[in-house]
């Protein structure tokens, strides 16, 4: 049997043992649990634990999940590849939408925002690996995306996601993160901002943390593999 207790302490270490090698203060970096296909009763167990930071990669997954944790103080990001028709059902139900990577999808948040009298978070999501299976914005239009979330009122930007290349090339992943953490340190002294960087996951959270990630999104270390 899955031990969540046992998982959730073996990350917690692999996480302050990279931000003590990478020289970062002990809250540094902020865990996030990848929620993705995990019951109401698996997370209740993890907030029980101590955990209240989930992001969730699907809509459908979502809605009933955060409908049915209301009771719960837990702080819900969206991670996924967002459609603009299923912006409506997000709003409202997270604090940021981490996986803002094209001019459309930042009008239909903004209008959705807009129509409801509220505002949401957003961050950036570049694909810094150039991986045609992955999401996010090329390089070189972050500054278009920043330019049109800027000049939405509803929406704010806290900072920048990516997910790291799909490889066991350790200077590989690491050139991603590195050029994402850039991109985040251009923006911020450009906007006198402090935003997050969030890059890094199960298999390559110490590569994240070693380049400045602030946030690590883990599902299978702390979960298992999923069915």
């Amino acid at each position: 049997m899955h031990n969540l207790e046992s998982s959730l302490r073996a990350v917690h270490q692999r996480l302050q043992d990279a931000l003590a090698a990478a020289g970062r203060a002990t809250d540094a970096t902020k865990l996030m649990l990848a929620t993705k296909t995990q019951s109401d009763e698996t997370l209740r167990e993890v907030y029980g634990l101590g955990e209240q930071f989930f992001g969730e990669n699907r809509v459908q997954e979502l809605v009933p999940k955060v409908d049915a944790m209301k009771d719960l103080d837990i702080t819900w990001h969206f991670i996924g590849h967002l459609q603009t028709n299923k912006v409506k059902d997000v709003v409202g139900r997270v604090q940021c939408v981490q996986s803002v990577d094209r001019l459309s999808l930042v009008e239909s948040l903004a209008s959705e925002c807009a129509k409801r009298s509220t505002t949401v978070d957003v961050m950036i999501e570049v694909n810094t690996s150039f991986e045609a299976s992955k999401h996010g914005c090329h390089p070189d239009d972050v500054e278009r995306l920043i330019d049109d979330v800027l000049s939405r009122p509803v929406l704010r930007i806290t900072g920048f996601m990516t997910i790291g290349a799909l490889s066991d090339d350790e200077s590989l992943v690491k050139r991603g993160f590195s050029m994402l953490r850039q991109i985040r340190d251009r923006y911020d002294i450009t906007h006198g901002t402090k935003s997050e960087l969030s890059m890094g996951m199960s298999h390559d959270l110490e590569w994240a943390v070693a380049e400045g990630s602030t946030i690590v999104r883990v599902g299978t270390a702390v979960f298992g593999e999923r069915t």
